[in-house]
């Protein structure tokens, strides 16, 4: 069963939620999820997997959280060329600029990032329940 990675960073637990819902679709699409919070990862750990999915909410002036998720995407910027990577995160006010600039960002680095990163304005409802659901899916498909 293949593995696959799924890191977050969450200030209010709406990303964490997301990063759950995309965990339960890659369990139902038959993989095994890690679900792991930014904090308990080693970037070296990204070496083990073909399939990740990285999540952060919008901070500030639509960027990264940056204490623990900014220095670790930066730290795994050599290690994601070629490989398959999800963004998803939330966001309460702007147009979603972050994840744009965050998609441009780790294809520069290049991975290859998969759709246009998942946003979910505040705390995922249903329908923000199966669009993470869905995309935990696809990812187990890859």
């Amino acid at each position: 069963m293949k593995n696959i990675l799924v890191v977050y960073w969450s200030g209010t637990g709406n990303t964490e939620k997301m990063a759950n819902f995309i965990g339960q679709g890659i369990s139902s699409g038959g993989a095994n999820p890690i679900v792991e919070s930014v904090s308990n990862v080693d970037a070296n750990e990204i070496d083990k997997f073909e399939v990740i999915a990285l999540g952060c909410p919008s901070m500030g002036n639509e960027v990264l959280e940056e204490s623990e998720m900014e220095p670790f995407v930066e730290s795994i910027a050599q290690k994601v060329n070629g490989k398959k990577v999800a963004l998803f995160g939330s966001y309460g006010w702007g147009d979603g600029q972050w994840m744009r600039d965050w998609v441009d960002r780790m294809e520069s680095y290049g991975a290859d990032v998969i759709e246009n990163g998942l946003t979910i304005n505040n705390e995922p409802d249903k329908d923000g329940e199966e669009e993470c659901i869905t995309l935990g899916k696809e990812l187990a498909k890859i």
